[in-house]
């Protein structure tokens, strides 16, 4: 594995209660929604705490995966629609410049398209709305086997505007994809990884999160430069046709900070000695 691992040596910026971090294998961050009582909906302290501390993870170089999940029974109810209702009767709420101007989507993961390292969704409970939004842009999704999703927007007159719209039609394909958007109907975990394609593994209820991070695990015994770099190719890859995806990506920082980094010179020679590599932390970009 690697030599430079310190977690006590980790001072993540002070953010809300409602989120809660930690660091529970090495390299991993484990990022926890903590309003179980009202099923982690979004509140704007907890989308500026998820924002700065992603914004940290992203760049501290000694994490390199990390795992979102939610406390208590469910992943995430979405957008609180009490304070949505509060703000359209108020004539505060501007919608569309609001999901325009946000870099980073709902709650600052569901278009966060920024970060090359790896983030694992371990979907405990329900997820609706937003929390879809938030399950559709991680790279692995681990779900309870008592989990379901909807994207319910249209049975309360708003739409599901930040990112699930094109990636669900990318991954589920159109008809499917309108099957969960234009009838609002709730989808059980098996349905979404078997039908709609969206989840990894289904397990029991109490495996979720330690399954989780038996995934992030296995990624961390991965050189970090190369799997930074092979996620970057999949965003791009979203963002261009064929050739220019390939083009751009073999010129990126992250390529050359992978192609004259120490972890390609270390792979080959742990390769050639037959011994297991100690992969060192990516240097920043």
């Amino acid at each position: 594995m690697s030599s430079n691992w310190d977690p006590l040596a980790l001072r993540p910026p002070s953010h809300s209660d409602e989120l809660k971090v930690s660091f529970p294998r090495e390299h991993v961050m484990l990022m926890t929604l903590n309003r179980p009582r009202h099923l982690n909906a979004m509140t704007p302290q907890l989308a500026t705490g998820i924002a700065t501390i992603l914004n940290w993870f992203d760049d501290e170089p000694s994490l390199w995966v990390v795992v979102v999940t939610g406390e208590g029974r469910a992943f995430c109810a979405g957008a609180d629609l009490k304070a949505w209702l509060h703000d359209q009767s108020s004539g505060t709420a501007n919608e569309q410049e609001s999901v325009a101007s946000s870099v980073h989507g709902f709650a600052s993961i569901s278009r966060r398209h920024t970060s090359c390292k790896p983030m694992i969704a371990a979907v405990n409970g329900s997820a609706y709305g937003g929390g879809v939004e938030i399950i559709l842009n991680c790279d692995m999704v681990i779900a309870s086997e008592d989990a379901v999703f909807a994207l319910p927007e249209v049975k309360r007159g708003v739409l599901a505007a930040q990112g699930v719209i094109p990636r669900l039609g990318r991954v589920a394909g159109h008809q499917l994809a309108s099957e969960m958007l234009l009838l609002g109907n709730t989808i059980t975990a098996v349905q979404a990884r078997d039908r709609f394609r969206f989840v990894n593994l289904v397990v029991e209820k109490s495996a979720v999160v330690p399954t989780a991070l038996d995934i992030a695990r296995q990624m961390t015994m991965n050189s970090p430069d190369s799997v930074q770099s092979s996620k970057e190719g999949l965003i791009l890859s979203q963002k261009h046709h064929f050739e220019e995806a390939v083009h751009t990506h073999s010129m990126s920082l992250v390529s050359k900070r992978l192609y004259h980094g120490a972890n390609i010179k270390e792979g080959l020679a742990a390769f050639s000695e037959r011994r297991k590599p100690r992969w060192s932390n990516p240097a920043k970009l």
